[in-house]
């Protein structure tokens, strides 16, 4: 992860400027500059990842122009080989081709990058800033206006606190020019279903996937995996493990007690043979935990909230133990395949009208929890689901085949994999656990507890009443919120609200966002 910030003003303050960007140093720990253009300033925190010389560092200058780019540029080698008849490169950075992709085609570049990415572009022949991210948003970027009306842009949330009256996310798939903003990619809208047969489309998902673990594996620093023992991350490491010529390295947390992907991660481990090092919390570590996880966050939704905590606390100490610097994940399968609670889904076209909403949500929820926990650890996400290649496609197979009519979620993916020795049949076919239960139940009872005995009935009704916007419906919404407010007053609208499963479906109609109340949990949790 790197981090980077723009503020697009002949009058930016400098000194407002280094404090707001300095907040978020953790995200790039090895060098830091700043370049004032005629026009503003532009900042970039590195954490070095590809190409770790020097001369990798950003921003990167062709002619006048500047750019600035969180990213990972995926199959650049060959782009910058065609642009190499015409421009001289000076790095072995993916992101130093940036530049004479702007000059040689404009806005029309975005589209072309096979990316996780944010970006900001300094045109030194307009005096124009363009900032763009990548289709899914999992690199983060927030804009926000100053009192003269100036556009800034920064990583993170916190680093617009006090320049800015209101903090919002950029929009995924889009790139702001001109004042606008504008989209080049709505990865969730399908034009044409794809009615592919159930093993072709297995086939697809199957390939496809491994391809996008495999671009992933790539980097001059050190690669490690987040296994927690579901289906999805153990997937990711299993089609790893295969393309590695050395044993890969994986990490597990949970509570000590009751922690039900610790057993399922270690025996995917063993399947595998990888290098697996396990990380206990304790319910000191929970509770002490909660306000900088809140924090660092920039969310006062509750799913969000409670997965971070374990997943921060693993990445806290992969980051104090081992020289690890990239983490593979197992993020947004679910988004593509199904939720527990899509099996409750009226129909097929309902199930796709889900998934898509969910998709352009992402960057709120599950990505912004990847983001954080692992960036504010200095270490880079990587997350091989949200492959464009395999999204794209994924959303177009017809529903009628992802829809679970076969009494197992996620069917499709389970199936693409079942040949190929990548799993255990206990894990590739185990139902779907919520993370933060997963990790143990008792974390998300500590939680409850807690906000319980911090208010009172009669303060929780008169407290949540303040809030118009994603107003409490729990003590523990009511104090995450508390704490949210205290770091980010009056920016809850950063947030689209609480991630719930859809109320508006029978079965569905819960106060809690857990799996684990839902009347299909089933053998989940065990």
């Amino acid at each position: 992860m790197c981090s980077i910030m723009g503020y697009c003003s002949r009058n930016a303050a400098f000194n407002d400027f280094i404090e707001g960007f300095n907040r978020t140093i953790s995200r790039g720990p090895d060098n830091s500059r700043i370049v004032e253009t005629r026009d503003g300033l532009l900042g970039f925190h590195r954490l070095s990842i590809m190409g770790l010389t020097p001369s990798g560092m950003q921003p990167f200058k062709l002619g006048d122009s500047y750019v600035v780019c969180n990213g990972e540029i995926y199959g650049f080698k060959k782009l910058k080989e065609k642009l190499s008849e015409k421009y001289t490169f000076k790095s072995e950075s993916d992101c130093e081709i940036l530049l004479p992709l702007y000059q040689e085609y404009g806005t029309a570049m975005f589209a072309m990058l096979d990316a996780e990415f944010a970006c900001i572009i300094y045109d030194g022949d307009t005096g124009e800033f363009i900032a763009a991210r990548d289709p899914i948003g999992i690199r983060p970027l927030y804009y926000g206006y100053d009192k003269e009306g100036a556009v800034i842009f920064a990583s993170e949330a916190k680093n617009l606190a006090g320049l800015t009256d209101k903090i919002m996310p950029f929009p995924p798939g889009h790139y702001y020019k001109s004042g606008q903003f504008i989209r080049y990619c709505d990865i969730a809208k399908v034009d044409s279903i794809c009615h592919d047969n159930l093993e072709t489309v297995c086939r697809n998902i199957h390939d496809k996937l491994t391809a996008g673990v495999e671009k992933r594996l790539v980097a001059d620093a050190k690669v490690g995996f987040l296994l927690s023992g579901g289906l999805d991350s153990s997937l990711v490491c299993a089609i790893a493990a295969k393309k590695s010529k050395d044993p890969i390295r994986t990490f597990a947390i949970g509570m000590r007690e009751d922690a039900i992907d610790l057993k399922y991660a270690r025996q995917a481990a063993d399947y595998i043979g990888s290098d697996h090092t396990e990380v206990y919390m304790t319910p000191e570590e929970v509770l002490s935990s909660l306000e900088t996880v809140i924090q660092l966050l920039g969310t006062y939704d509750i799913t969000t909230i409670r997965a971070s905590i374990g997943m921060y606390l693993v990445c806290r100490a992969i980051h104090e133990q081992t020289d690890i610097r990239v983490l593979l994940t197992g993020e947004i399968s679910d988004e593509l395949f199904g939720y527990k609670y899509t099996d409750f889904a009226p129909d097929a076209a309902a199930f796709q009208a889900e998934s898509q909403k969910r998709i352009r949500e992402l960057h709120m929820y599950d990505v912004l929890r990847a983001d954080r926990c692992i960036s504010v650890n200095s270490l880079e996400a990587r997350v091989p689901f949200g492959d464009l290649d395999f999204v794209k496609y994924v959303m177009s197979v017809n529903p009628e085949l992802k829809i679970n009519t076969y009494g197992k979620g996620k069917y499709l993916l389970r199936l693409a994999f079942e040949d190929g020795d990548y799993l255990p049949e206990e894990i590739l076919w185990r139902e779907k656990a919520a993370f933060s239960d997963a990790v143990g139940h008792s974390m998300v009872d500590y939680l409850k507890e807690y906000a319980e005995r911090k208010y009172t009935d009669k303060e929780y009704e008169g407290m949540r009443e303040k809030y118009a916007y994603a107003r409490p419906f729990t003590k523990e919404s009511l104090l995450y919120r508390e704490i949210f407010e205290t770091y980010y007053p009056g920016q809850a609208e950063m947030i689209a609200g609480y991630w719930m499963p859809n109320r508006e479906w029978e079965g569905c109609d819960v106060k809690d966002p857990s799996a684990r109340v839902l009347s299909n949990y089933g053998d989940s949790g065990k």
